[in-house]
């Protein structure tokens, strides 16, 4: 059982670590945009103030490479395991917009995945490696935002749908490009060192988690923002049961702490950013062999670079 509740705890894991985009249903920041507004000013920031506003014109795309990597050390009474993951690199395509009702409309594609292979690897695992990246080729969606870059709708494209995508790690792409790749704006004018909130509760695999991305206005130089990030994630004690597996989680205990720097500019779909962080949790796995607690803590990072081409603003 041990090294089955090892790589199941490592999966959960992944799946509550990185940091919606494009959902299947509506997403949850499209609910808090319904219920009221998501972002709490701590403090407004120095004079003169002004109010953030994306400004995103009709044709606009961006292109942007994400990558990521973790590791992680799972423990259990039976012993330990240290796991670390090689990169992932994701080549992304956002746009052309479309302008809507609502602010902005765009399809977003992961245009090719590939594996960040170490030197020296063996060369069928290198295969193996982007081999399994590739599945991710062509997912995708749309997104609809407003110009404060809440999210008012989104859906899986027919790719993202099916059976053979990983959804855990898709889940974990999602939500690593909502605090980090498009920042969500006060409503409020603000000036240089303006703090806000934007809070947000997301399923993931299953479980609820709280998240808190706490924006600090560093810079600003016409419509191009220098911005830092802090995202906290917690999750309260629960239990999911995936019955196709015969195995049923508890999180007993789970937070994530993650800092990082954004590079917003108004105009564009995404922005550049990157961030690392930390999470710990403990988790009770039961399966018909009995019921194993793992303790699992990881180290991972993000990073996106993005480059994008403007349409073409109309009267």
């Amino acid at each position: 059982m041990t090294k089955q509740v090892l790589t199941r705890g490592l999966i959960i894991m992944s799946a509550l670590l990185l940091l919606n985009g494009c959902n299947k249903d509506k997403s949850n920041t499209a609910k808090d945009a319904k219920r009221g507004d998501p972002v709490l000013v701590l403090d407004a920031g120095q004079e003169p103030r002004a109010e953030l506003r994306y400004k995103v014109v009709q044709g606009t795309t961006t292109t942007s490479n994400m990558d990521f990597g973790l590791a992680s050390l799972a423990t259990s009474s039976a012993g330990s395991e240290l796991s670390v993951v090689p990169g992932v690199r994701l080549h992304i395509v956002s746009g052309p917009s479309i302008q809507s009702k609502r602010g902005t409309r765009f399809d977003v594609r992961i245009v090719k995945s590939e594996a960040l292979i170490p030197e020296g690897i063996d060369p069928q695992v290198a295969r193996d490696l982007n081999q399994g990246a590739s599945v991710l080729n062509n997912v995708g969606g749309w997104v609809e935002i407003d110009d404060r870059g809440i999210i008012q709708a989104s859906e899986l494209n027919e790719r993202g749908k099916r059976s053979d995508v990983p959804v855990r790690l898709l889940v974990m792409i999602i939500n690593a490009r909502t605090s980090l790749s498009r920042v969500v704006l006060p409503a409020e004018p603000v000036g240089i060192g303006a703090r806000w909130e934007a809070k947000k509760e997301l399923l993931l695999y299953g479980f609820k988690v709280s998240q808190v991305d706490t924006y600090t206005l560093t810079e600003r130089v016409g419509d191009e923002l220098k911005i830092n990030v802090a995202i906290q994630q917690t999750a309260l004690p629960q239990t999911v049961t995936f019955d196709e597996e015969g195995i049923e989680f508890s999180i007993e205990s789970f937070s994530m702490n993650a800092s990082g720097q954004i590079i917003a500019n108004l105009n564009a779909l995404e922005a550049n950013a990157a961030a690392s962080g930390e999470s710990t949790g403990i988790l009770k796995v039961k399966t018909v062999d009995g019921t194993e607690e793992v303790e699992i803590d990881r180290a991972f990072q993000v990073r996106m670079t993005v480059t994008y081409d403007p349409g073409v603003a109309t009267e």
